[in-house]
């Protein structure tokens, strides 16, 4: 999910829904088991699914590691990442949205897929929620608001016991930055839509002193 900077103030996570949250858009899943399902898109300033093309692009790289995968959703907003792995046979997925009335909406879409076991939705800020007790992840996604410096600080507490040993995280940023990831992350694929420049990367575990010694 991509956010564009806004001049409006962006809503409190704790805000109720309002007679304006309503949905005004639609997001397409694309692939999977849910493949051309259409779910509402809540009217939010500067909330907008990862476009259809970049998506396709990402899970067909993807394709070998989604079965079964165990996703964490960042800054999930629309939450269209995680619900594109879910469709495509990963086991269960955790989004994280820090605005109470997208969240909602997310609950909402995971109902009508039918996908409420294997879904969760937490209503929290990012970087707080990742301060909490881990639980490892063999897929991760960043997609943080543009310009609000929130790509390094992330990263580096995913590696604070949040990835599993050969993870893959896909961290979406806007063009021209140059992030900075924890090293034991090798780049792995990336591309450029726009605005926004998406970066897969593969998690390699750190060697163990007995396999140093080898």
């Amino acid at each position: 999910m991509t956010r564009r900077p806004s001049r409006h103030r962006r809503p409190s996570r704790r805000a109720p829904p309002t007679a304006g949250a309503k949905p005004s858009g639609r997001l397409r899943l694309i692939g999977g088991d849910y493949r051309r399902r259409l779910l509402p898109v809540l009217d939010s300033p500067g909330l907008r699914p990862t476009p259809d093309r970049v998506r396709e692009t990402l899970f067909n790289w993807l394709t070998a590691a989604l079965p079964g995968a165990r996703v964490l959703d960042l800054f999930a907003g629309t939450g269209a990442l995680g619900l594109e792995a879910l469709s495509r046979g990963a086991r269960e997925a955790t989004f994280v949205e820090r605005d109470a009335r997208v969240a909602a909406q997310l609950r909402g879409n995971l109902a009508t897929l039918g996908a409420e076991a294997r879904g969760r939705v937490v209503d929290a800020d990012a970087a707080a929620f990742l301060a909490g007790p881990p639980a490892p992840v063999t897929l991760a996604f960043l997609d943080p608001p543009f310009r609000q410096d929130l790509a390094a600080p992330c990263c580096a507490a995913l590696e604070n016991g949040w990835l599993a040993d050969d993870a893959f995280i896909y961290l979406e940023t806007e063009a021209g930055l140059a992030p900075e990831v924890p090293a034991t992350w090798r780049l792995h694929r990336e591309l450029r839509a726009g605005d926004s420049h998406g970066r897969l990367y593969r998690r390699e575990a750190s060697s163990s002193p007995a396999d140093d010694a080898c």
